[in-house]
């Protein structure tokens, strides 16, 4: 039996979560693959956000959304995820159902250029802000990398504060995983 990545995890749970008009936010759009998953997903009435900080991820990113016929559901912001609400319409704010988070570096380019927990942290506290009562945030954590331990410990510590009458949190550490190992953090607003 072969075993499924982290990343194809977050994407079967997310199934069950996608509805018509669908809004989503892939803070770090990397080469695309998350935000193509997304985009895959919402219909014609729902929206996917792409955010990072490198054009070389946004234009990968545009590329890969383009060949799929998928583009003209997304759009895609070179900028930081501290900064998504600045992008995000104001309408759409606290009616965002899901918020997915990869961290780290972009795989395969400049590998001195990493998320951070600073920037990460606020990133968090503003997709929280923009979430629906029923939204998700997804964060796929790599404590391998320079600065990545610390950010991967923030982050939890960050998740683990968070008021239990509002939020469901979920911390997944794969099993026969070593020191870095990433971690899959879920967030799911409790509806009130």
């Amino acid at each position: 039996m072969s075993r499924i990545s982290l990343t194809e995890k977050v994407h079967q749970s997310l199934l069950p979560r996608f509805r018509s008009g669908s809004i989503a936010i892939d803070a770090t759009a990397g080469n695309g693959f998350d935000t193509l998953f997304l985009a895959s997903r919402t219909s014609e009435s729902g929206s996917v956000f792409a955010f990072d900080i490198q054009q070389q991820a946004i234009e990968t990113t545009r590329k890969r959304l383009d060949e799929a016929g998928l583009l003209d559901r997304t759009m895609l912001i070179c900028d930081g995820h501290e900064n998504m609400a600045e992008h995000i319409p104001a309408p759409l704010h606290g009616n965002v159902d899901m918020v997915l988070f990869n961290l780290g570096y972009l795989p395969k380019a400049d590998k001195s250029v990493i998320t951070h927990t600073s920037t990460t942290l606020q990133a968090l506290n503003c997709a929280l802000r923009l979430l629906s009562d029923a939204g998700y945030i997804s964060i796929l954590a790599y404590p391998g990398h320079p600065g990545g331990r610390e950010e991967t410990e923030a982050v939890k510590l960050w998740a683990k504060s968070l008021p239990e009458t509002s939020f469901n949190i979920c911390i997944h550490k794969p099993e026969h995983s070593g020191s870095s190992s990433p971690e899959w953090i879920e967030i799911t607003s409790v509806t009130g």
